[in-house]
């Protein structure tokens, strides 16, 4: 059907009921009984981590639009007052979800297990002495209670502060409301002294413990809140004089935005809400009434337990084999890390390859080399003790040319990012921070080195933020390469960071906001004309989110030509697969781990000539049209099978997997009487193979665990003909074939029974043999016979 309407709101998911679906699928890993209880407790806090920011930024945003009077749809057909009350109204249930599971389930486990959050009235006698002496000498000192009265202006709560809400009399009938913030610079969670793994919350302690801090006072009530604050603000760079200056404005505005969330005990009493819903600006609407712990975040703290009986082991990010020193390897050990990239590319696969032996010994090698000349880097998060930065100030005071480009506008990291920018300038380092109207998202380095042969260009592209903590804990991708063709993209790229034009013009890469949109575009258009035209046509794409209209758009129309195509996706997605005659060619998979998946992968079938891609950039319209992005082609036979492997133990995963339905659901991918396959546990056992096997590539591709569908290298006749090998013609027996033979429109199968088969494939359940001699797979028997009739019929 190819009168469609594709801009019909029918057809698009909602961007941000989509990110709250991803919120619960992390939920649903808290609350999932397969998991060790320290691993379903880090899941909880995440959900705290993420749906914080969800409301700072996103549900800002909304309140935001609305106090503006906007009133315009999105592609889904909501207004921004539609979408926040939807949001507040699906967000309700989830907190309250993670609060029963905490009370009723995960705390009395871990009890279980000796790991005991107490109460201070739980306690021994003795134990609330020593608590309370605590208290008094190392907490009392600390707080600052602050009286709401006719005296008192009501005290500033600055934003995911915890806090306790007392009410207290002084022999009056009128009770005095007094905020006491928790202080975030002492530890959350208190050991109770003398016993293992029994603790207490601060706040707890601190209410317990009231009478020294308020003396003489009844106290009435004492009740937990948290604030959460909008961080969607913004000054207009046009008129903004020093892009610094902007940013540590917005920065310091941001601790005074408007209230998008209050969280309160769930049995606070009226007069305390009404204070503060009155004197923060919020509506009933807004108010979230939790049981138990308010914030779960701090409970990060209980991870680094010394329990490996109560969650996965730990792993350790693995020296790449053609980087790291081993035993075995005979290879001569003086050859620099930039002789082995002009050998040959290397992928690295963090966190199952270390950060510090891939990317950071790149770096600290381009510092160190007296034959580099020049070093560029762009820095969009970094670790506040970044060694990264380090090696650029080494390559500096190493007489190299450094230039760096520092993103101030990467959201909650700002405040980070001046600080680096500061001691880069203080060193001599060209810095440049920004771009009016364009974040800078690449994860890009350039180095440039003297050799006997000339200069050579050196680089690295990263679907990852140069930033060694979140390597050890994302799922991430880095390309390094002695490709000219590259290096001169790139040097194109870092010359647009301090000059003032970006160059529409590369030999390789795809670059935002000047060529990507359009060449992803026409790679998606091209799989639908090899599809009308019986070729070989297949798109899978791993990203994190997938929101923009056009690009669905785009995918839809390749769906209704043909197109079998794969999402990965983590995050967000617009698109709704399995409408008949519209998306039933298109399945959307979800993958939620211990590791957060970040990498970009993009696959094209190309009617048998494939091309495989990594970057920065997901399909969102702030990535494709308002961000500097870098997308490389992967060439290399050996590191295309490594994406393969990646992709298509991707797609078979029975145990992190979710397919999304039409409706925007989410369903898990059981594993029934399966054994279980779990893609980031398949990829750490590839990763410790190859390093076993010794020098070579960065993992070892178990052929027995995926299907080899993706195409590495250019299909040849022999190789097509070597794929039907061991297949009859049909691939059914007689029983099989009566089995499918209910219908009028099975006579296509009947009078073209040498043009199809049943391969023996986990994905696929239908071959057709093209007119062109190739072979198309499908997943629907409907798919296999609309097939046949297109190219026989």
């Amino acid at each position: 059907m190819t009168d469609r309407d594709l801009t019909d709101p029918e057809y698009y998911l909602n961007r941000e009921l989509s990110e709250l679906a991803f919120q619960e699928r992390v939920l649903r890993e808290g609350m999932d009984d397969r998991n060790l209880p320290l691993e379903r407790l880090r899941f909880l806090a995440f959900f705290t981590k993420n749906t914080d920011e969800f409301f700072m930024k996103r549900v800002g945003g909304l309140k935001q639009q609305i106090d503006a009077g906007v009133t315009k749809t999105t592609p889904d057909g909501r207004t921004p007052k539609e979408q926040w009350v939807e949001v507040l109204d699906t967000a309700r249930p989830l907190f309250a979800q993670q609060s029963e599971y905490w009370q009723s389930v995960l705390k009395p486990t871990l009890a279980d297990e000796g790991i005991e959050i107490c109460t201070p009235e739980e306690l021994s006698e003795g134990e609330q002495e020593q608590l309370r002496t605590h208290f008094e000498e190392s907490i009392l000192p600390t707080l600052t209670p602050l009286a709401f009265d006719p005296a008192h202006p009501f005290p500033f709560i600055s934003n995911l502060s915890l806090s306790l809400a007392v009410l207290s009399s002084n022999g009056g009938d009128e009770p005095t409301f007094t905020r006491i913030k928790i202080p975030p610079n002492q530890p959350r969670v208190i050991s109770v002294s003398g016993e293992a793994d029994r603790y207490v919350l601060i706040e707890d302690l601190i209410e317990r413990n009231l009478d020294l801090l308020l003396p003489d006072l009844d106290i009435r009530d004492v009740s937990k809140f948290k604030v959460t604050r909008n961080a969607e603000v913004r000054r207009n760079e046009e008129v903004a004089e020093d892009l610094v200056d902007m940013v540590e404005e917005v920065i310091e505005q941001r601790r005074f935005a408007t209230v998008v969330r209050l969280e309160v005990d769930a049995d606070m009493p009226d007069e305390s809400l009404a204070i503060l819903k009155d004197q923060l600006g919020v509506d009933d609407r807004e108010v979230f009434h939790r049981e138990g712990p308010i914030d779960f975040e701090d409970f990060f703290e209980l991870i680094d337990l010394d329990r490996p009986d109560l969650k996965p082991p730990a792993w350790s990010p693995k020296p790449h084999p053609r980087l790291g020193s081993l035993a075995s390897d005979t290879r001569d050990e003086t050859k620099s890390i930039f002789d082995e990239i002009k050998h040959g590319d290397i992928l690295a696969h963090h966190p199952y390859h270390s950060f510090e032996g891939t990317v950071q010994r790149f770096l600290n090698a381009a510092a160190t080399d007296p034959d580099v000349l020049a070093v560029k880097a762009a820095i969009y998060r970094t670790a506040s003790d970044s060694k990264v930065i380090q090696s650029l100030i080494n390559a500096a005071d190493n007489g190299k040319q450094v230039a760096v480009m520092v993103e101030l506008k990467a959201r909650f990291d700002e405040k980070n990012n001046l600080e680096w920018v500061r001691q880069l300038e203080e060193e001599g380092i060209h810095v440049a921070y920004g771009t009016v109207g364009l974040k800078t998202h690449t994860k890009t380095a350039l180095v440039v080195r003297r050799e006997d042969d000339g200069v050579q260009l050196y680089s690295h592209i990263g679907t990852g933020n140069y930033h060694s903590g979140t390597a050890k804990g994302y799922s991430d991708l880095g390309l390094l390469t002695a490709d000219r063709d590259i290096g001169f993209d790139l040097t194109k790229v870092f010359n647009f960071f301090t000059g003032p034009t970006l160059d529409d013009r590369f030999r390789k890469l795809l670059i935002a906001p000047v060529t990507m949109r359009e060449r992803f575009t026409e790679m998606v258009r091209r799989e639908a004309e090899h599809a009308r035209a019986g070729q070989r046509a297949r798109i899978v794409v791993k990203i994190n989110g997938l929101e923009d209209p056009s690009m669905v758009e785009e995918l839809y129309r390749a769906s209704m030509a043909g197109v079998e195509i794969d999402l990965i996706v983590r995050d967000i997605c617009r698109l709704r697969p399995s409408i008949e005659g519209l998306s039933e060619n298109i399945t959307v998979h979800s993958i939620v781990g211990r590791f957060l998946e970040h990498a970009r992968i993009f696959y094209f079938e190309n009617g048998g000539s494939p091309e495989w891609y990594i970057g920065s950039a997901d399909w969102m319209t702030r990535n494709l049209d308002y961000r500097v992005e870098a997308v490389t082609p992967v060439e290399d036979t050996q590191l295309r099978e490594q994406l393969r492997f990646i992709l298509e133990a991707s797609l078979t995963d029975n145990r992190r997997r979710w397919v999304i339905q039409s409706d925007g659901t989410y369903e898990a991918v059981s594993s029934d009487d399966d054994p279980v396959r779990d893609i980031q546990e398949i990829l750490m056992a590839a990763t410790e193979a190859a390093l076993d096997h010794g020098y070579g590539p960065g993992m070892i591709v178990d052929t027995d665990l995926i299907e080899e569908a993706l195409l590495v290298e250019e299909v040849t006749e022999s190789e097509t003909d070597a794929r039907s090998e061991g297949s009859d013609e049909t691939g059914l027996d007689a029983d099989e074939e009566q089995t499918h033979s209910d219908g009028g429109d099975v006579s296509v199968f009947d009078a073209y029974s040498d043009r199809w088969y049943r391969p023996d494939s986990e994905t696929y359940d239908w071959a057709v043999r093209t007119a062109a001699g190739d072979r198309r797979y499908f997943k629907t028997r409907e798919g296999a016979r609309d097939r046949l009739q297109t190219e026989y019929e």
